[in-house]
């Protein structure tokens, strides 16, 4: 998936525009904390590790990337942060050696980075990239539960009014009510056999009306311009909005769980990494991410801050 934020970028030889971005964005972390994998105690496990945490330009990779920043310092390491412009340019960062971790999507393993296609999705997406991406040097370690696709949404009340939990609900209810199956959807997804023509042809209806916004735009108007929105499952402002995204019972879109990627040699250097993170993976869930997400997007918090907080509540730092 390619969104606004650049996480599906093909990636390609970025190398003299990622050391002038790592030169500008880089610089050490403020986190603290005490975690020793959920123990709530600081471990020297890391201890005299200097390791850089790469993230791109958009709330969720922010709140991944200080979490995990929270987590290697108090396990005694030193980290450092680095934001950067599009899956292309930190991947490139990762494999040039500027950084030594981020977390990236299976579904972005898969399409931008192996270049495999939307139409050959193997059942077990985030092993056969892990696998694949062993070629290159690449781990990618334990996924969380959180799964960041595409989805549609409905105002809430107009999902409880018209009984409509998935997509298969919403399908129905356009062919009984064809006048009520408008979209707001960005030119992306209208256009992308991944988006909304796959979305139609697995479901088997068609909407009526579709109204081409920017992607920032069609939260709002979902409920008001249209019925039907497209969305980002774990966007906060689906909480914002008072929207419910609909299963895809179909399992249509491709999936897109969250993992941290490092260089295989990092790993094997600091092989208690996974350890560490393993824990805080498990307990990123959609909804964790997209409250997450909410309190910087919506209430205006840093994503340092709602990282740490989160750190603290869960118990894996003290």
């Amino acid at each position: 998936m390619t969104r606004s934020t650049g996480r599906g970028k093909t990636v390609a030889a970025l190398g003299a525009a990622v050391a002038m971005l790592l030169t500008a964005c880089g610089g050490s972390s403020g986190s603290t904390g005490s975690s020793g994998g959920g123990s709530g105690e600081s471990t020297d496990a890391l201890s005299g590790a200097n390791l850089t945490v790469g993230s791109k330009e958009f709330t969720e990779s922010d709140i991944l990337k200080y979490i995990t920043i929270a987590a290697l310092t108090n396990a005694g390491a030193q980290a450092k942060e680095v934001s950067l412009s599009g899956s292309a340019t930190v991947r490139e960062a990762l494999l040039s050696k500027d950084l030594d971790m981020y977390w990236d999507y299976t579904g972005t393993g898969w399409v931008n980075i192996l270049g495999n296609t939307t139409t050959d999705v193997p059942s077990d997406l985030y092993q056969a990239v892990s696998d694949a991406d062993k070629a290159n040097g690449v781990a990618w370690l334990k996924p969380a539960p959180l799964n960041d696709t595409y989805r549609i949404a409905v105002n809430s009340d107009f999902a409880s009014q018209n009984n409509l939990a998935t997509m298969s609900d919403a399908a129905a209810y356009i062919q009984a009510n064809p006048d009520q199956g408008t979209l707001c959807a960005a030119s992306e997804f209208i256009n992308r056999d991944d988006g909304l023509p796959g979305l139609e042809k697995a479901y088997g209806f068609k909407f009526s009306n579709v109204n081409e916004l920017d992607l920032s735009l069609v939260y709002t108007q979902v409920g008001s311009g249209c019925n039907f929105g497209e969305v980002f499952s774990t966007d906060g402002r689906i909480i914002a909005n008072k929207l419910t995204a609909l299963e895809d019972d179909k399992n249509f879109f491709v999936e897109y769980k969250a993992a941290l990627t490092m260089r295989q040699e990092t790993l094997d250097m600091y092989p208690a990494i996974a350890d560490i993170m393993a824990p805080i993976s498990e307990a990123l869930t959609d909804k964790v991410i997209t409250e997450l997400n909410a309190k910087v997007d919506v209430d205006g918090e840093t994503a340092e801050d709602v990282a740490n907080q989160w750190m603290q509540d869960m118990g894996f730092v003290g």
